[in-house]
């Protein structure tokens, strides 16, 4: 009998392309993980380093919260899963927190990224025969930085938030679920933004259906001592966030 398989796309920032240290990062028991790689149309065991630099995208450098998120959600359900990995160190939601050419989300900018992770879900979907099951969402550090700034407000973050997630779903199927890590803090810097998108991302998971918080302990970090800097999780912080997403990510799908 096959193996049931589940399909997921981890998209955001460098908090999802993973800055952590890959000799500590969890490792998953061959056959339990993949990740899909557009370059090339393949599936390859999935480890860190997660993520290949294609697409716009990044890989982890060196550690990520996936392997520990694939592990705990296949000793959870049995299921292989697939990664396919889609963020980018320092992309915003909002064009209008965008820096340089470190890309954003919004339809609007200098580098947009949105179509070319759905280029690279829909190629992973034909690969596997799967529908994206749900997206993995770690995002929101450089829109607060923006906040801070006074070059954005929070309502128009989840306004963006917002219609990403309906993009999302036009491209991927209406039900997809989207799982939210909730953004963290910078250190040495205002708390106010942060707290602002935070709330924004509560928001916009209260308002809609198939949106969950399903980590809110990044503002912790700084007391469990789980930075590797200022903005950048460790990986005992990835490691965690990997495991306890797919606790929820599990309990979400039962309901």
């Amino acid at each position: 009998m096959a193996q049931h398989k589940t399909l997921f796309l981890a998209a955001g920032q460098s908090n999802a392309v993973g800055m952590g240290d890959s000799t500590a990062a969890v490792h998953c028991i061959v056959g339990t993980a993949l990740e899909y790689r557009y370059s090339g149309d393949t599936l390859v065991p999935l480890k860190d380093p997660v993520g290949y630099s294609e697409l716009q995208f990044q890989k982890a450098n060196s550690g990520s919260a996936w392997p520990a998120f694939a592990k705990a959600y296949h000793d959870l359900t049995g299921s292989q899963v697939v990664i396919a990995a889609a963020a980018r160190g320092g992309s915003s939601c909002h064009y209008k927190a965008e820096l340089s050419n470190y890309g954003t989300w919004d339809n609007r900018g200098r580098l947009p990224l949105f179509d070319s992770a759905v280029i690279k879900a829909r190629a992973a979907a034909r690969k596997t025969g799967l529908r994206v099951a749900g997206i993995l969402w770690s995002q929101g550090e450089r829109d607060a930085n923006a906040v801070n700034a006074q070059q954005l407000t929070a309502e128009e973050y989840e306004q963006q938030l917002t219609l990403l997630i309906d993009q999302f779903r036009a491209a991927l199927g209406s039900e997809v679920n989207f799982y939210i890590i909730q953004t963290g803090y910078y250190l040495n810097h205002a708390t106010q933004g942060f707290d602002a998108i935070r709330k924004a991302q509560e928001n916009v998971a209260g308002k809609m259906k198939h949106v969950f918080i399903v980590y809110r302990e990044t503002g912790s970090f700084k007391e469990k001592g789980w930075m590797k800097d200022e903005i950048h999780y460790n990986q005992t912080a990835l490691n965690d966030i990997g495991s306890a997403v797919a606790k929820q990510v599990v309990l979400k799908e039962k309901k």
